[in-house]
């Protein structure tokens, strides 16, 4: 009677769409859904600013000069009668093209960078990693005063494109650690040993390993990015017709809002700055939450704790039985 050996199961190998799949699972716990549908209410805004918005936003109307809200303009009108609220929406999309477009390019920066200096060795790393250093202490605000006044109208284009190239460093040196740690796992060497060509390996075995920092490192540079447009646009260096969220606040101090109190001229541009940087802040939040094993085991611990119906911030009193003098007896 022989005895039959069985084979060893080889271990299913998961794909890269699944890997991919797994990589976005940062974005699922609620800090991050929140962060995502209030980024995607301005993105909305963006996008159909020209339906959404009841005037156009350089319409005057002599009649409604410092107007208060009403119904005819909600959020009240300017010192020359044009709508706020016009203004506000057709500002939105200014702001979200420069975040986007500046976030785009640094990452794309940072990415090639950041993942070749890690993996590759000896000088050419060291060559890469000095240059991040040298972009890491360039100024990034007095580099685009510099370059607008360059120009007469300087475009967003041109403000996304200089505030990506001064904003990638970071990313770049984050990414450039995480692939010195990910070169020497198991699966890329085996990588290695089967002859894969590098841009397979960095596609394919490390880029689904690193969307955290990836994705962290976008979101960081929106953030960024929007400080510094809404920042320059209103000191001036951008030209006041180029409707965005500072530019309103331009006007706003230029002609004494801030004083006389007119609040519904700089508030809501204020408020909308604020809302946008809490929804960055919270897919931030969830990304680290994701990332950090104890973040992520303190927050599916809180959320289980509230759906049993206890508050996390109770104490909890331990109680231990105390023995009793029959019990102790033999």
């Amino acid at each position: 009677m022989t005895l039959r050996t069985a084979k060893p199961t080889e271990p299913p190998r998961t794909t890269f769409l699944a890997r991919l799949g797994a990589a976005f699972a940062m974005f699922r716990n609620p800090k991050s859904i929140t962060g995502l549908a209030i980024l995607g209410f301005f993105v909305l805004i963006a996008i159909f600013a020209d339906v959404l918005a009841p005037y156009s936003p350089t319409k005057v109307d002599n009649t409604a000069r410092f107007q208060a809200p009403s119904a005819e303009h909600w959020l009240g009108t300017t010192h020359i009668g044009e709508d706020v609220l016009s203004q506000v929406i057709h500002g939105t999309r200014g702001v979200i093209v420069v975040g986007f477009l500046a976030a785009i390019i640094a990452t794309l920066i940072a990415i090639v960078v950041g993942v070749i200096a890690g993996y590759l060795r000896g000088w050419k790393s060291e060559s890469l990693s000095a240059l991040t250093n040298v972009f890491l202490v360039i100024p990034g605000l007095p580099l685009i005063i510099i370059v607008a006044s360059m120009f007469e109208d300087p475009p967003l284009v041109l403000i996304a494109g200089v505030l990506g190239l001064t904003g990638w460093a970071w990313g770049a040196r984050v990414l450039r650690a995480q692939t010195m740690s990910l070169r020497n796992r198991d699966f890329i060497q085996a990588a290695r040993a089967n002859g894969e060509p590098l841009r397979r390996i960095i596609a394919v075995e490390m880029l689904p390993n690193l969307m955290a920092l990836i994705a962290a490192s976008f979101v960081g540079t929106v953030t960024a990015a929007i400080l510094g447009l809404t920042t320059l646009s209103y000191i001036g260096v951008i030209p006041v017709d180029t409707y965005n969220w500072g530019t309103i606040l331009n006007w706003a101090s230029a002609q004494g809002a801030f004083r006389q109190n007119q609040w519904w001229w700089y508030l809501p541009p204020g408020l909308c700055i604020a809302a946008i940087g809490v929804a960055l802040s919270l897919i931030n939040f969830g990304i680290d939450e994701y990332v950090n094993p104890r973040l992520r085991s303190a927050g599916e611990r809180a959320r289980a704790m509230k759906k049993k119906g206890l508050d996390v911030n109770d104490t909890v009193t331990v109680v231990r039985p105390t023995t009793t003098s029959k019990d102790s007896t033999v």
